[in-house]
């Protein structure tokens, strides 16, 4: 909760596109970047979320056959501002069958590890 009092995050310029397996921020337009994230998961990629500000800022780099099996049939339904209000206590009364990730690890690239 404390990042929403913090405002939004900085927009990143589009450099790169939205292939299967990347990380974006979501947003809702031009400066409303928060701490929610996605994970590409279309077998071709989600090109046309370039053209609509969404920039990658990451990739899963292996376990992807994990990430194929969270549950998808909630897609879009869970409410933000319940989410953001009441967490887990709604998700779980809501959506019973809902997956979570449990943790996950960022890897520096080689060229992030020389500049270090």
């Amino acid at each position: 909760r404390s990042w929403r009092t913090k405002g939004t995050i900085e927009d990143d310029p589009v450099i790169g596109t939205n292939t299967r397996g990347t990380i974006t921020f979501a947003t809702s337009g031009p400066g409303t970047r928060t701490t929610q994230l996605f994970i590409n998961t279309n077998p071709v990629g989600n090109k046309v979320l370039d053209k609509q500000g969404f920039s990658p800022i990451g990739k899963v780099i292996s376990g992807m056959d994990s990430i194929d099996q969270i549950n998808s049939e909630y897609r879009e339904k869970p409410n933000q501002g319940k989410i953001q209000n009441r967490g887990n206590q709604y998700l779980n009364e809501e959506f019973p069958r809902l997956s979570f990730i449990q943790n996950a690890k960022t890897s520096l690239t080689k060229e992030e590890e020389s500049s270090v």
